[in-house]
């Protein structure tokens, strides 16, 4: 089944962030799809907060895509989730999740690009490209010359993460990534309708 989730612009929402204001903000300048993550609430407040920002989504018309959670995505109708390689494996979330719901599914090295060759994923988040504050965990980057080699081998749409500016943007896209995931630089933004309007430009 194709999705066709846009994955230009996501917009990957830090914990507390100034929810409503962010999105309609971010969407107004160009995000075209958000991504709700969490490691630390509690399953309820997970569940509350990602109603919160599905309604949001849906009045505005872009998608909605839940980090780990089948089951929240599952209970709130959210587009799709986005799984890593310590989540659900692939062919289980597969064959929980209704065929209209895509899975984004990251990777940290080539071997595990490699094995998402055989996945019938939305997009493959290529986790990170540049280095990043964000995840204090992350693998080792990929850099612009992993990201091109990333792109000659797989059939997917990839999505970069890590480090993502408005001022990298261009490089990162000619280097063969089909969108950018932005934590950071739209959450922390005094302007998130200019800063997701510089990524596109």
């Amino acid at each position: 089944m194709i999705r066709n989730i846009d994955v230009a612009l996501q917009l990957v929402l830090e914990p507390h962030a100034q929810v409503p204001w962010l999105i309609q903000e971010a969407v107004r300048g160009g995000v075209t799809c958000v991504q709700w993550r969490d490691k630390f609430f509690n399953d309820n407040d997970f569940y509350n907060r990602a109603v919160e920002i599905k309604s949001i989504c849906y009045e505005l018309k872009v998608p909605l895509i839940i980090n780990d959670r089948v089951d929240i995505a599952l209970a709130i109708g959210a587009a799709g989730v986005h799984l890593g390689q310590k989540d659900l494996p692939f062919e289980v979330a597969r064959g929980i999740l209704p065929a209209s719901m895509s899975i984004g599914w990251t990777v940290e090295n080539f071997e595990e690009l490699e094995e998402a060759e055989k996945y019938d994923v939305e997009y493959i988040g290529i986790s990170p490209v540049l280095l990043t504050s964000t995840k204090l965990d992350a693998a080792p980057p990929f850099g612009i010359e992993g990201l091109q080699r990333a792109r000659k081998m797989s059939r997917h749409k990839l999505v970069a993460i890590g480090g993502m500016t408005p001022e990298n943007a261009s490089a990162v896209r000619a280097a063969g990534a089909d969108g950018l995931a932005v934590v950071s630089a739209i959450c922390r933004s005094q302007n998130p309708y200019e800063t997701a309007k510089a990524f596109l430009k």
